[in-house]
């Protein structure tokens, strides 16, 4: 057993955090994506996409996957999936109250 500490991104709590924003929000997108619809009928394509994004941070980091190279840790890193999920609440919330 090493006695290394580690960060508190790396630890389990933050870990299940990720996965409990992230399988809510892309299980409304699989089964009733009309649901992110504003009140013309539309949505936004760029919107979305960062939101999907954020899930898949949410997923990489959710089940414990580090990625190794400098680039991927950017792309995938959990407060960035955190804030872009955090976006993909508002956007439903919005669609849902207008």
């Amino acid at each position: 057993m090493t006695t290394e500490a580690r960060p508190w991104l790396r630890r389990g709590p933050s870990r299940v955090l990720s996965l409990l924003l992230a399988v809510p929000l892309a299980l409304l997108l699989l089964i009733h994506p009309a649901a992110m619809l504003d009140a013309e009928g539309g949505y936004s394509h760029g919107l979305l996409m960062l939101v999907m994004w954020g899930i898949c941070s949410g997923f990489v980091h959710g089940v414990g996957f580090d990625p190794y190279g400098r680039l991927w840790r950017a792309v995938f890193h959990p407060l960035g999936g955190w804030l872009l999920m955090g976006l993909g609440y508002g956007v439903l919330a919005r669609a849902l109250l207008l």
